[in-house]
């Protein structure tokens, strides 16, 4: 029980990653908001989780708004009394290369993917810091570390998260606030579920020295450790979860 007696909020939780995120965290004593804009997807993992005897809640989240964290916050504290873990794991996908990135594109992967780590770390901290600290995990990607040929917009928003939470890390390490990223490879999820049939499959393979993609509960078990007192003297680091492709 590796989180005993905490609370997570994790976002983007309907589906994917996020999903599996909240099932481990539950087996490992955890009681968990998760947050989405899909709800009837969200709805489902809330049931399932507390079918099986967990602790879950789900409320509609949008991860672009200061107004929606905030509520999504609250209901956390006044459905569990505290927060312990952050996670801000939702996020969206636009394979374009910088010709072909629309501006709407653009807006919409930043505001999704860096403007809500943000305001997540934001609305959380107050309650975090009235809780003795915590433990933020923000989901990154290998593209938040090196260059990619397809996803312009995708790539400068995770390198965003990447720094966003070092800085974090330092401004509240005194809050006993850890803050880290993870970066994934190539998941399959919902998200690559479109790249991967249009061909991309065979790439991401030859590009990952253990010969497979990975998959939700590879990262949700890193997510795991990170979210744990385990890992209680890191903070400001990346957890790079990739099958080695950025060792190449």
């Amino acid at each position: 029980m590796r989180l005993d007696n905490k609370v997570a909020f994790i976002s983007g939780g309907a589906r994917g990653m996020g999903a599996a995120e909240a099932r481990l965290f539950v087996r490992e004593g955890c009681k968990v908001v998760i947050g989405d804009l899909r709800d009837d997807l969200g709805r489902q993992v809330e049931a399932e989780i507390n079918e099986l005897g967990g602790e879950c809640l789900y409320v509609h989240l949008d991860v672009t708004d200061e107004q929606s964290w905030n509520d999504a916050v609250s209901a956390t504290v006044a459905r569990f009394g505290k927060l312990d873990i952050l996670v801000n794991n939702a996020g969206v996908y636009m394979p374009e290369t910088v010709e072909n990135t629309t501006m709407e594109n653009w807006d919409t992967t930043m505001s999704v993917n860096a403007k809500g780590v943000f305001l997540g770390t934001k609305a959380a901290i107050p309650e975090l810091r009235r809780n003795g600290g915590g433990s933020i995990v923000n989901i990154s990607s290998v593209a938040g570390l090196v260059g990619n040929h397809i996803s312009s917009a995708y790539t400068a928003s995770k390198g965003a998260v990447r720094l966003f939470t070092k800085s974090t890390a330092i401004q509240h390490a005194a809050d006993g606030i850890r803050c880290n990223s993870v970066h994934p490879g190539t998941i399959e999820t919902d998200m690559t579920a479109d790249l991967l049939a249009a061909g991309g499959r065979e790439d991401r393979l030859n590009r990952t020295p253990l010969g497979r993609l990975g998959q939700a509960d590879d990262i949700a078990y890193g997510v795991l450790f990170l979210a744990s007192d385990e890992a209680s003297f890191m903070t400001g680091s990346e957890l790079v979860i990739d099958g080695g492709r950025t060792a190449m």
